[in-house]
């Protein structure tokens, strides 16, 4: 299984950018998503930008990252992990609703 990460850009190299997860630079290569200015989000799987992020997206997605790696600790207090989801109602798609 491959799990995206999201990364911030903090350099630029035309088809390649330096980027940023948790303090640990990495080289990776933005082809598919184009050349990102300095402080965009993408995420990141397999050191390729799969696509570009919202800053409240790449959060999510590292509080998501942050509660497997609990939750495979045995740690069950989570909830605070995904506050967007917590209290909230599941909702059908739309091409299930009759």
């Amino acid at each position: 299984m491959c799990i995206g990460i999201p990364m911030q850009v903090v350099k630029t190299h035309g088809e390649t950018a330096v980027c940023v997860y948790q303090g640990r630079e990495s080289l990776i290569d933005m082809m598919l998503v184009g050349e990102q200015p300095v402080g965009s989000w993408i995420l990141a799987f397999l050191d390729t930008a799969r696509e570009v992020l919202t800053q409240e997206s790449a959060q999510q997605i590292s509080d998501a990252l942050e509660a497997m790696q609990l939750a495979m600790l045995g740690e069950a207090s989570i909830d605070h992990l995904f506050a967007d989801l917590v209290d909230r109602e599941p909702q059908l798609p739309e091409f299930l609703k009759i």
